[in-house]
C-alpha cells in the first residue's frame, strides 16, 4: 500500500496546471531577476528581501498597511462609469468597463474611505492599476471631490496613493476635466488648514501626475517609481535632445526637488504618522 503513495498518477500534468503551480510559490523579481518565495514576498509587503524591487500592490493590502486595524470604512464603493460619448474603438467602452468590473471585483480605478492612520483621522484613497491602467475618469474625480468634502467636514487629513496611466480617453475630455476638479477641490482643502500627504508608486504618469499626484503638500514616493507626464521617446522627439538615464524615476525627481521623500513602503506607515504629527498639532490639540 505505501507503494501508492509514490506513483504519479496516469495522465500528463498539461503546461498550464505547471506555470499555475509554480506561479503560486515562486516569483521573478523585476527588479534583480532573483527568484523569491511568494509567502515570503507577502510578508515583506511585496518588497523583494535581495534588492527592494518594489511589486505591485493592490488597494486592499495598502489599506491594510496603512489604516489603523478595524478603523476602515469605505465610501462610494458603487460609483460606476458611464458612457456619455458612446466611445467605441476596437471594443465599446462600456464593454471594457463591464469586463474590468468582472475582472477585478471593482467598479472604478479609486477606492477611498475613511479611517484613522496612527490614530489621526484620514481620507484615504489608492488607485488600482488593474482597472484600465488605472486611468482617470470621471468616477476618480468624483471620489476625489467627495473625499475632500469629508475631510473637511470631518477634519481629516487627504492620503492619495496613485498609480495610474494617466486620464482616461475614452471618456474624452470629461475625463480631462477631472485634472482642473481635483486640483479646485484640493485647493479648498489647503484653505481649510488640512494636509494632502500625495504617495507616488510606479507607474504614475499622464495627467495623473500633472494634478493631483504633484499637488501635496509632502509628496512622497516608492523607490525606483516610474513618474512622469509624456514618455521618453515623446520627450526626445519633441525637444531632440538626448535624455539622461532614469529622468523619470523617484531617484531623480528627489535630486531635483520635485519629490520630498523616498520611502520604503515597509516605512511608509511610519513615515506618514510623523508628517501628520507636524501637520495635524493643531487637530489634534483642539481634539
Amino acid at each position: 500500500m505505501a507503494l501508492e503513495w509514490f506513483r504519479r498518477e496516469k495522465g500528463p500534468i498539461s503546461a498550464g496546471q505547471k506555470k499555475s503551480s509554480q506561479d503560486t510559490l515562486w516569483v521573478k523579481c523585476e527588479g534583480c531577476g532573483e527568484i523569491v518565495f511568494k509567502k515570503e514576498l507577502e510578508k515583506l509587503q511585496l518588497v523583494c528581501p535581495k534588492c527592494s524591487f518594489h511589486f505591485a500592490m493592490p488597494a486592499e493590502s495598502y489599506i491594510a498597511l496603512l489604516a489603523d486595524e478595524g478603523t476602515w470604512t469605505e465610501s462610494d464603493h458603487t460609483l460606476r462609469p458611464q458612457d456619455p460619448l458612446q466611445f467605441k474603438d476596437s471594443k465599446k467602452y462600456s464593454d471594457r468597463v463591464a469586463a474590468s468590473i468582472k475582472t477585478t471585483g471593482k467598479y472604478d480605478a479609486m477606492t477611498i474611505g475613511s479611517c484613522t492612520l496612527g490614530e489621526f483621522p484620514v481620507e484615504l484613497g489608492i488607485m488600482d492599476f488593474s482597472f484600465m491602467g488605472g486611468s482617470v475618469g470621471s468616477v476618480v474625480g468624483e471620489k476625489i471631490s467627495r473625499g475632500v468634502d469629508r475631510a473637511i467636514a470631518e477634519r481629516r487629513a487627504l492620503i492619495l496613493v496613485s498609480r495610474s496611466g494617466g486620464m482616461r480617453m475614452q471618456e474624452g475630455m470629461i475625463s480631462l476635466m477631472q485634472m482642473a476638479k481635483t486640483s479646485v477641490k484640493l485647493t479648498q482643502l489647503g484653505e481649510a488648514g488640512l494636509p494632502y500627504i500625495s504617495v507616488i508608486t510606479n507607474p504614475t504618469t499622464g495627467g495623473t501626475t500633472a494634478s493631483f499626484s504633484m499637488l501635496g503638500d509632502v509628496i512622497v514616493a516608492e523607490p525606483g517609481a516610474l513618474i512622469g507626464f509624456a514618455g521618453p521617446r515623446v520627450i526626445k522627439q519633441t525637444i531632440g535632445q538626448d535624455l539622461p538615464p532614469g529622468f523619470q524615476r523617484s531617484e531623480f525627481l528627489l535630486e531635483k526637488g520635485f519629490l520630498d521623500r523616498i520611502v520604503n513602503r515597509q516605512a511608509l506607515k511610519t513615515t506618514i504618522v510623523q508628517v501628520l504629527k507636524a501637520l495635524m498639532h493643531q487637530e489634534a490639540a483642539q481634539a
